[in-house]
């Protein structure tokens, strides 16, 4: 069930009508309401009495206090949740210490209250951003599970008019990243590459998207071998994905993003350990982020046009894989040799690489959960940035901060590429341990043309472990904070006003 979320303004008086089953109050340090005397809501008394007790403390993110029919309010339901300097960081933890409350299956409908004079957009983007993600339930698999309660969410602030842009973008983004963690959660037997194709389709639904599906056939005949050597292995039919948003006009060079589309690793001939290999199902979270992305400009129609190139592919052992030691040629003509056939991500990445170039394009950035190495050195915090262009570099790490999808750059020193020679092919496909992440990257360089090229390594941002186990739906934020940033520039003019969408019809 989708949840409905509205923005409304709502100051003391009106928020103690609302009537709901639960109210939500996120009181800053310098609260608008808590701190006024004889307040329509009675929260001034109440919380100066919590804080001189130290039961309470809005300096302190996440700290809540609970009440139950508090007289003044209509709400069935009271939590009081500190949120600090109201900063979206602070605001993005006050509603993970409410997620439980928010989720009681007794609660279908909540008002959301952000207690500040004036609110940043900023703020008001993390804090729907962080609405959607504590109400997100997966249940593509759980037909008998207990579907949430929760119906409706009211967003109030002190004046919405302030804040309807970033509310509306913040949701668009947030459909992105839904999609995103939706099929990246899925099962591989549920997730198959022919699946991802029909998701491609129902996108090309929205206007000014359009999608073509390329077969084993189609890809033979582009001579996609290093696409083909992994694919070969899977009794599943390899499937290569080409979404289009044309935005603005057709003369305008569109950004390529490309994501990697394994739907399930078991490393190949090269098997991996049994022991977490149920997680190798979130190797297709880059496709996934893309098709995300897709999701996200459907519902915000930005000006700009965009390329989304998904090769979607099982990697399996079968008496039909590559083996260590076999050489393929790439759809570029470069030869590899196929070290450990669980590096194979780079594989069907190179190749769409290759194809990104008939597009001229503005920019081209791949998307993929490439290596362990990148999760070694920089946890489940930021991803791995790779770029051969500075001003590119420092647009994607800006959109990451304001999105907070974060992304942290890597070298691509030209040293590091020389662990990838090879005595009978052009290029080796590893390049051994030291490095690991840094070695990928250099390796798919080759396969980049003369455009502008990122490379975001999200294996340690894509899903999460333990308890919490799920896709995350990163980097989907960064990516399309970026592209509404390149929708209103051109080389650094503006372009268009933020916020106006394309003319045009729905492309074939």
């Amino acid at each position: 069930m989708t949840i409905s979320l509205e923005l409304k303004t709502l100051h003391c008086d009106s928020v103690a009508s609302e009537k709901a089953d639960l109210l939500i109050v996120l009181l800053a340090k310098e609260s608008a309401s808590a701190t006024a005397s004889g307040d329509a809501c009675g929260l001034a008394e109440l919380v100066q009495q919590a804080e001189k007790s130290k039961d309470f403390d809005r300096s302190k993110p996440g700290d809540t206090l609970a009440l139950y029919r508090f007289a003044p309010v209509a709400a069935r339901r009271v939590l009081l949740v500190a949120a600090g300097q109201a900063s979206p960081a602070d605001v993005r933890k006050a509603v993970q210490a409410a997620t439980a409350v928010l989720r009681h299956e007794q609660v279908k409908k909540a008002v959301v209250w952000l207690d500040v004079a004036e609110p940043t957009e900023a703020t008001v983007s993390a804090l729907v951003l962080a609405l959607q993600n504590a109400t997100y339930s997966y249940s593509a698999t759980r037909p008998s599970s207990k579907a949430l309660g929760l119906q409706k969410i009211i967003l109030g602030v002190p004046d919405k008019a302030g804040v309807q842009a970033a509310f509306q973008t913040a949701q668009g983004i947030g459909a992105g990243v839904e999609l995103a963690r939706e099929w990246g959660n899925r099962p591989a037997n549920h997730a198959t590459p022919t699946e991802l194709a029909e998701v491609a389709r129902s996108l090309a639904k929205n206007p000014r998207i359009s999608a073509t599906i390329l077969g084993l056939d189609d890809i033979t005949r582009l001579k996609m071998g290093a696409f083909l050597a992994v694919a070969q292995g899977s009794v599943q039919p390899p499937q290569f994905i080409e979404l289009n948003y044309q935005g603005a006009d057709k003369d305008e060079a569109p950004v390529v993003l490309v994501g990697k589309g394994v739907t399930f690793d078991t490393g190949g001939i090269s098997i991996k350990p049994a022991a977490g290999m149920d997680e190798m199902k979130f190797d297709m979270c880059g496709a996934a982020s893309v098709l995300g992305v897709f999701q996200a400009l459907a519902q915000l129609q930005p000006v700009i046009n965009v390329v989304g190139l998904i090769p979607a592919t099982e990697n399996m052992p079968s008496g039909t894989a590559i083996k260590p030691g076999d050489v393929v040629t790439s759809m570029s003509g470069q030869t590899i040799e196929i070290l450990n056939t669980d590096a194979e991500g780079r594989l069907i990445l190179c190749d769409a690489l290759s194809y990104a170039d008939r597009f001229k394009p503005r920019a081209v950035v791949d998307i993929a959960t490439l290596t362990g190495a990148c999760v070694i050195a920089l946890g489940g915090v930021r991803s791995g940035l790779y770029a051969n262009n500075d001003e590119l570099a420092q647009a994607l790490l800006q959109a990451g901060e304001q999105a907070q999808d974060w992304g942290w750059r890597m070298p691509l020193d030209d040293d590091y590429a020389s662990g990838l020679k090879s005595n009978f092919a052009d290029v080796a496909n590893v390049a051994g341990r030291e490095a690991g992440s840094v070695t990928a990257a250099k390796f798919l360089q080759r396969f980049v043309g003369e455009w502008p090229w990122a490379h975001l390594d999200i294996a340690g941002t894509a899903w999460k472990s333990g308890k919490d186990k799920g896709a995350t739906g990163r980097p989907v934020g960064l990516l399309t904070t970026w592209l509404l940033g390149l929708a209103t520039q051109t080389d650094g003019v503006v372009k268009k006003k933020a916020g106006k969408t394309a003319k045009g019809k729905k492309a074939d």
